[in-house]
């Protein structure tokens, strides 16, 4: 219920900038409970959005944003990754830079980082705090055809120009909660921990998708494994009781 709130405020969030269905909007996030939020409430407005991995150069986000023809992009100031900050919105700006993306109109900033300053840009740049602000908790969603596009996720480009390939609502959806349920044989008593990061489609399917359709309950880890030390895993599964590890 409380994804649900947040969900929904975003997504209401999302509509008073003017995003509208089918709009694509470029989603560049640390691996928090926002990244999955603000892909959730994307397809609930019927827009499509586009995940780009955290770890990509502006250069990368450049080439898709022109290609989507992004008209929002959705960020945050930093993440974290193995002790270190890594500046997330710094390199959108880059990317914006590189030109080409006169596309976007807007870019929502999650405040991750409490100390972390990203730079700025008043009128386009706009804090995620302040969008979801007296926003309503509830968000009816727009319905879509089982054909029409739920999202575009980038091939990765190491043979070439990224191929942005386009998933649709039903077939993905189906697809999804069927494996979910059939391959990792999920029970109500599991919790269930899929590693991958949603910048990658197994993160898309097994993290933001298909446990929440199938109303799993499920741990999601910003970080990597090696850090503090080569236990961490090992211990996050003993704290959370895991009893379903993907990785």
């Amino acid at each position: 219920a409380e994804l649900h709130r947040m969900v929904c405020q975003f997504a209401n969030g999302l509509k008073s900038l003017g995003v509208t269905k089918g709009d694509r909007v470029i989603v560049y996030m640390p691996m928090s409970i926002e990244a999955v939020v603000a892909m959730q409430a994307c397809a609930r407005i019927g827009a499509i959005h586009s995940v780009v991995f955290g770890g990509f150069s502006a250069k990368s986000l450049q080439e898709r944003i022109i290609d989507a023809k992004a008209k929002l992009i959705i960020t945050a100031n930093g993440g974290v990754r193995g002790g270190k900050i890594v500046p997330l919105k710094a390199t959108i700006d880059e990317a914006l830079a590189l030109g080409g993306c006169e596309c976007v109109e807007r870019v929502i900033v999650y405040k991750r980082v409490v100390h972390e300053d990203a730079p700025w840009t008043i009128g386009r740049d706009i804090w995620w705090h302040d969008l979801v602000q007296r926003q309503p908790e509830v968000c009816e969603p727009t319905w879509m055809g089982a054909d029409e596009p739920l999202f575009i996720l980038y091939t990765s480009g190491s043979t070439g120009k990224p191929k942005g390939v386009v998933h649709t609502c039903g077939g993905y959806m189906v697809y999804t909660a069927y494996s979910f349920q059939n391959v990792f044989q999920y029970n109500e008593s599991d919790i269930y921990w899929c590693t991958a990061d949603i910048g990658w489609i197994t993160g898309h399917t097994y993290v933001a998708y298909g446990p929440l359709a199938a109303g799993a309950t499920q741990i999601i880890f910003e970080g990597m494994p090696t850090y503090p030390n080569a236990g961490r895993f090992w211990q996050m599964i003993e704290r959370h009781k895991c009893t379903v590890f993907y990785t």
